[in-house]
């Protein structure tokens, strides 16, 4: 019995080396070039200002009568009865700057630890969508099984620095357990760094009890932590600040994300979409200060245009370009990590329009130096799907952008005069020695794409991009083992969420 394993793990070892997408290192990816500043100093403080004169003038819901006390105690202008905060602009600064630029997030392999800030980038999958898709059953109800193979496919693939979002939602469980197995499936599928709802207070310290089963107490850099969503314009509801509360008191993550569709949620411009997106992200941000100075938080952006014809958002549009540029410049004006997201398209399935539309995301947010970049794989249908053949696809362009990112040697040895010389003029290098030295390494491999001349590709079967992308992730996932987990946290795991869906019978959560 025990060669039979040892000798499947061995193919499974080899079938893996017949994949580049796997054989990349896990590890901090660095942007060491400059960040791309679209707007000119004297722009970005004209944004900013105008987001002071928005806290100030106009103010903001806070839907949570505990948060509205947070706020008076401090000394903003509060109407408790309109649940309603105008926020001076000596308050807000002064209490923005506690938070940290950079800090760590820790997973459960310390190994896998994610830095976040400063130059880095790490990449979070796909997250919060209904459906799942891929070439053999279709577009379908997300269930656990979708959910648990995201899962394994995010552990296995070395490009992404998070394994476990809500990748899917799982349809085949109740709503008011649903991220008890979600978490459940993280620590015991993975062992990367994890994120779970930040959905009121109930479900949030029910992570956090979690998260301590596996971590201990809860001291130090963070384990946990999810999107605050702004329900904008300039409104958070209850359920966002609850687990705003929630995550921010117990010293884990928040990413303030307003979510502003120029032309709907804010006026037609880019310019007032971006001062209120920096108003209410930057509302929120404060927040998380005044529960706790010092608490590890995010400036999200997720701002782009509506299409004026139909009313549906706009992804992988110049103008979401832009507000991730300037997102990105903005966060760095106020010395704070910023989150981004890659692989946004309106396109229905893995095609042509999905990979222009997700190239127009991730190259800006590349370029505005984002520290974590979100829904980086699987987005599908302005985020309705998630697409087993998309992740890969979009995995290829995450190994691709951390290949570029780590740039190439000028020094005497990869000059290689030599060579030149040796084979002047006319000739070829494929069989210098220099070549041969480097062949398997000189270049970034794919896994995805077919360089085949026409006839050679007909005659192998004539696959276009998306069959390849499902034989690579159905490939992935036979190859998948479980990383090692102690088995008495995996039992106290267990055990918590029965517990917890006897004690969650028949409550809504939600309301």
């Amino acid at each position: 019995m025990t060669r039979q394993r040892n000798s499947k793990r061995a193919e499974r070892r080899a079938e893996r080396l017949a994949l580049p997408l796997l054989q990349m290192a896990f590890g901090v990816v660095r942007n060491e070039q400059r960040p791309y500043d679209f707007l000119a100093p004297e722009q970005i403080q004209k944004i900013h200002d105008a987001s002071l004169h928005i806290l100030e003038n106009v103010g903001v819901d806070f839907l949570d009568d505990e948060v509205l006390a947070i706020w008076a105690n401090a000394g903003a202008k509060v109407d408790f009865a309109a649940k309603h905060v105008w926020i001076d602009r000596g308050l807000l600064l002064e209490t923005i700057a506690t938070a940290p630029p950079s800090f760590t997030w820790r997973a459960r392999n310390p190994a896998h630890d994610v830095l976040i800030g400063g130059n880095s980038l790490a990449f979070g999958p796909n997250g919060g969508m209904v459906y799942a898709q891929d070439l053999v059953n279709g577009r379908r109800p997300g269930t656990f099984n979708d959910y648990q193979n995201f899962v394994r496919l995010s552990q296995m693939a070395p490009q992404l620095h998070f394994a476990a979002w809500e990748q899917v939602s799982p349809q085949d469980i109740p709503v008011n357990t649903r991220h008890l197995h979600r978490l459940l499936a993280g620590f015991t599928l993975a062992d990367k760094a994890v994120m779970e709802a930040a959905h009121g207070r109930v479900i949030t310290t029910d992570c956090l009890k979690m998260a301590e089963i596996v971590f201990g107490p809860l001291e130090g850099d963070p384990v946990i932590g999810d999107v605050i969503n702004v329900n904008s314009p300039l409104r958070f509801d209850e359920r966002m600040l609850g687990g705003l509360l929630t995550y921010a008191r117990a010293g884990q993550v928040t990413f303030i994300t307003p979510f502003i569709l120029a032309g709907a949620m804010s006026p037609v411009t880019m310019a007032a979409a971006l001062a209120q997106q920096n108003a209410e992200a930057l509302a929120g941000i404060a927040l998380t200060q005044l529960v706790r100075p010092g608490a590890p938080v995010i400036y999200g952006g997720f701002t782009t245009n509506v299409d004026l014809k139909s009313g549906s958002p706009a992804f992988g549009t110049p103008e979401g370009a832009w507000a991730l540029l300037v997102g990105g410049q903005l966060a760095r004006f106020y010395n704070l990590p910023f989150r981004g997201s890659g692989s946004l398209t309106n396109a229905q399935s893995p095609d042509a329009q999905a990979s222009y539309e997700t190239m127009w995301n991730l190259w800006p947010a590349v370029l505005a130096h984002t520290n974590l970049l979100m829904h980086a794989v699987g987005w599908l249908e302005g985020g309705l799907t998630a697409s087993f053949e998309k992740f890969i696809i979009d995995l290829e362009n995450l190994a691709m952008f951390r290949h570029f990112l780590a740039g190439f040697a000028v020094d005497d040895a990869t000059l290689a005069l030599d060579m030149i010389a040796e084979v002047g003029a006319g000739g070829h290098h494929f069989g210098t020695a220099h070549t041969q030295a480097q062949f398997e390494s000189a270049f970034y491999q794919s896994s995805l794409a077919d360089r085949q001349g026409y006839e050679n590709w007909v005659q192998s079967g004539g696959m276009d991009t998306a069959v390849r992308a499902q034989k690579i992730w159905q490939a992935m996932l036979k190859q998948y083992e479980p990383p090692p987990l102690d088995p008495a946290i995996a039992e106290a795991l267990r055990d918590f969420v029965a517990r917890r869906e006897r004690e969650l019978v028949g409550q809504n959560l939600y309301d």
